[in-house]
């Protein structure tokens, strides 16, 4: 995989307030990415280092090859940035507002209908923005995001103000970007909604990174219970034996769950299996990236203290 941003110990301080502490972490060519930390912890921070909008105190930044902080930097034109919060001129229309930006980047103007069709906005695009809603807005600055086909797409809390629908819509050209071998960058608050979204997962506190890796290799460091749960067939004595002989808990019911370390989550799963167990169906619930976010942040902060 080839590596479009590159991050190196980079450290960025204002004053005596240290907005980020080296920091070194690449992200790839056909990679999905979730950046994941509190408000304050330097998500944003980090991502208006990668557009060279401020400069590191210390370290070094290469996205697609060039420093982001440079004069003369030719890569902002492969890349696309979604802010947290959109604003823009509210006198203009939708397609005034996209055409100005693809004339920025020097972007066929014949692409911005394909754009705005594509966020759900074509039969609003002679619209004011200043009668748009804020899910209007939000969808209008990922048009922008996405003029050019960015090679680097960085996103922070862009599903903001999105109905569900729109939020598959948005996904769905996630992956297709991903595939054309584009680098995603998502930073959000949607832990949930990133599962199984992201090819890895960056997470950090109070500027320091403090995981990172694919949600997998998260759980295998993190070694948190899985949850199995079972519906049990209806024999009331049976169960009961079964029940108290695995450490089954009833939830409620005919459901009944028991959470397994990773050495014991084989021999429950064969007991639950066993064609002899009371079990009409079963289920896995490995842990999610909500709890393996609150295991790290738990874990970090013991140790600082």
């Amino acid at each position: 995989m080839n590596d479009t941003v590159q991050v190196t110990g980079v450290s960025k301080s204002y004053g005596e307030l240290r907005a980020v502490t080296d920091i070194t972490c690449n992200f790839g060519a056909g990679e999905t990415v979730a950046l994941v930390g509190h408000n304050g912890a330097g998500k944003t921070t980090l991502i208006k280092l990668m557009l060279g909008l401020i400069r590191p105190t210390s370290g070094t930044i290469r996205v697609l090859g060039e420093d982001p902080s440079a004069g003369q930097f030719e890569a902002r034109r492969s890349l696309g940035y979604l802010p947290e919060n959109v604003a823009f001129n509210m006198a203009l229309t939708g397609r005034e507002i996209l055409a100005f930006y693809a004339r920025l980047k020097r972007v066929p103007l014949t692409t911005t209908d394909v754009l705005l069709e594509r966020v759900g906005l074509d039969t609003a695009a002679n619209r004011r923005v200043g009668t748009y809603s804020k899910g209007m807005r939000q969808r209008l600055g990922l048009a922008q995001a996405l003029l050019g086909r960015p090679r680097v797409l960085l996103l922070d809390e862009p599903t903001t103000g999105l109905d569900p629908a729109l939020r598959r819509s948005f996904y769905d050209i996630v992956d297709e970007l991903r595939t054309d071998g584009a680098t995603v960058l998502l930073s959000s608050h949607a832990l949930t909604e990133l599962e199984g979204r992201a090819d890895r997962v960056v997470i950090v506190d109070n500027g320091v990174k403090i995981a990172d890796g694919t949600i997998e290799d998260l759980r295998r460091i993190a070694r948190l219970p899985t949850r199995i749960r079972v519906k049990v067939i209806e024999a009331p004595d049976l169960v009961d034996t079964w029940a108290r002989a695995g450490g089954w808990r009833r939830i409620n019911g005919r459901l009944m769950e028991v959470e397994a370390g990773p050495e014991e989550k084989i021999a429950l799963l064969r007991s639950a299996a066993s064609p002899d167990a009371p079990v009409a169906d079963l289920d896995v619930i490995p842990p999610s990236l909500d709890e393996l976010y609150a295991h790290f942040l738990s874990a970090s902060r013991e140790i600082s203290e």
